[in-house]
């Protein structure tokens, strides 16, 4: 007894030291962006394109970088969105379950979720050679496509697989087909946890710059085509801590201040959003 109750109060230390560096770590990275970033944190970040001399340290800000993020993992998102859809549909257990194209495509998105986001960069940037593109919105959307479809994919099928058997069972005594089960039970029954897989990936794709480093280029302009290159966040971030002069590298620090709030916001709609719908969700 006196060895098991040990080990239960070793477990449990465990626990609070890992939730405690968690939560420590995001409070450290949150307290250094912004002390370091507060000075340059301003109306004028969030509302101008850089402006002559800009990484020199003269005036203007980031919009280029915001809406460019914005294009970028909105587009990528919606694309994967539409390829996960069928791939989750095919994966659960009225279709292909325990197929072994089934069990090919888990493993296949289980491989792609922890390949560096780099090599998802170089990779777009050879079907754009082969394509004849430029660095543009559409290259960048391509590779972040390519870094959003695994984690979307495999959150959603996740979530499909746990909607409770019975749920199903019901809606055939009723006379249901499979895809009306799927459509109009399981996927209402999941509709919470796909909408915070949507949103994961959209986190991931915002705050992602390997991807679109090769694919997407950069610009001080605003994107008025797919065929622009167009700027992202995480590069501004990168490009100004970069320079040798401090006023724009406390730039970099408010514009990670930015990111920081943009990944936040995403999280925080994600959980009211699921909030929301788990109304419908039967327990």
């Amino acid at each position: 007894m006196r060895l098991r109750r040990a080990e239960e109060l070793f477990a449990k230390f465990l626990m609070a030291v890992s939730g405690l560096l968690l939560i420590g770590s995001l409070a450290a990275i949150v307290a250094i962006v912004l002390i370091r970033g507060a000075g340059a944190l301003n109306l004028a970040m969030i509302t101008q394109v850089p402006k002559g001399g800009y990484y020199l340290g003269k005036e203007g800000g980031v919009l280029n970088a915001i809406t460019g993020s914005f294009c970028l993992a909105l587009g990528a998102s919606a694309a994967s969105l539409i390829l996960s859809v069928p791939i989750v549909f095919y994966l659960q257990a009225d279709y292909g379950r325990n197929s072994t194209l089934a069990r090919l495509l888990r493993l296949s998105l289980d491989i792609l979720w922890g390949i560096p986001s780099i090599v998802y960069g170089a990779f777009g940037f050879l079907i754009m050679l082969y394509l004849g593109l430029r660095a543009s919105l559409l290259g960048g959307i391509i590779a972040l496509t390519l870094v959003e479809l695994p984690i979307m994919a495999r959150a959603m099928d996740e979530v499909v697989r746990m909607v409770p058997l019975e749920l199903r069972e019901a809606s055939y005594a009723l006379g249901a087909t499979r895809f009306e089960t799927t459509a109009k039970v399981v996927w209402r029954q999941a509709l919470p946890g796909i909408i915070t897989a949507v949103l994961l990936a959209f986190g991931r794709g915002i705050g992602d710059a390997a991807s679109v480093l090769f694919t997407a280029g950069y610009t001080d302009n605003l994107p008025t085509s797919l065929m622009d290159p167009v700027a992202s966040l995480p590069l501004a971030v990168f490009f100004q801590l970069g320079t040798p002069y401090p006023e724009v590298q406390q730039r970099a620090y408010a514009s990670g201040a930015i990111l920081l709030a943009i990944v936040a916001l995403v999280s925080i709609v994600s959980r009211l959003l699921a909030r929301k719908f788990e109304r419908y969700v039967s327990h």
